[in-house]
């Protein structure tokens, strides 16, 4: 038997570079599934997408999944493009499709997990306190935090001048009015009145989005990652929000551990390959 893609729709491209089509699985010309592939430039130059796969449960088991799998690395290969990665949703099938993915070579690179906040909540340990970020912190932090996206893009294939363009204007994007813009909070943390670490919070539909947690340098290893999550959490259930979100990457084994100790749940976890 031979499975293909065979596509539903035009090729569609965007002003910015970005493509993305929707394509059948075919056994033998019958429609089993579909998978849709996309390139965002967003994403890196070089990167492929697999934002969904699907195939009928008849189908199921008998390795369709793998090869269109396979077909669609070769369709974002004729796209030029040089690594590729796929979303996987938390549920009932994730753990099939990471042993999937994990069976094509694909590593786990990042997940994003949230948490309900329901319950009494948390304080902060005795000594610690907060504030919001002064006006005259604010470029020092901005400055430190694009450094660090920097080196995150750069490790995740991005030139330097590729990186340093991004994260340019991803910041540009979310601050536009630097600690005065809406719907974001940059807090610090106190410990004996000095500044032990920041966070930076977003909100989100009902819910906040934590985009930056940092410990400054000489206050860490005394628990004040935790402390910082906290004190989002508190924050959040005091303005009424019912939820917290955030994005950690896989290698970060110390976060995924604190996140998983606060009660965070895997909402999806992204895979990669290099083609």
């Amino acid at each position: 038997m031979t499975t293909t893609l065979r596509p539903t729709a035009p090729l569609h491209r965007s002003a910015d570079g970005a493509r993305s089509r929707p394509y059948q699985v075919c056994v033998n010309s019958r429609p089993v599934g579909a998978i849709e592939l996309a390139a965002d430039p967003a994403k890196g130059p070089g990167v492929g997408q697999i934002r969904s796969l699907y195939i009928e449960e008849p189908d199921r088991r008998r390795g369709r999944g793998t090869v269109a799998a396979l077909a669609a690395e070769e369709v974002l290969r004729s796209w030029r493009c040089t690594q590729v990665e796929a979303q996987i949703p938390a549920g009932t099938d994730a753990d099939t499709a990471r042993r999937l993915a994990t069976a094509l070579g694909y590593v786990e690179r990042n997940r994003a997990m949230a948490k309900d906040l329901a319950g009494p909540a948390p304080t902060l340990p005795e000594g610690c306190s907060a504030r919001p970020m002064a006006e005259e912190e604010y470029p020092a932090w901005l400055e430190d935090t694009k450094a660090k996206y920097v080196r995150m893009w750069i490790e995740r294939g991005l030139s330097e001048e590729e990186a340093y363009a991004k994260s340019e204007q991803d910041h540009a994007q979310l601050l536009p009015d630097g600690l005065g813009t809406p719907d974001m909070w940059i807090t610090c943390l106190l410990d004996g009145g000095e500044v032990a670490g920041t966070i930076w919070v977003a909100g989100q539909e009902g819910s906040r989005y934590v985009y930056w947690v940092q410990v400054t340098e000489e206050f860490r290893g005394r628990g004040h990652g935790r402390t910082l999550m906290n004190l989002a959490e508190r924050d959040a259930r005091a303005a009424g929000v019912g939820r917290l979100a955030l994005n950690v990457y896989t290698h970060n084994t110390s976060a995924v551990r604190l996140y998983e100790s606060l009660g965070y749940q895997p909402v999806s976890y992204t895979v990669c390959k290099p083609l």
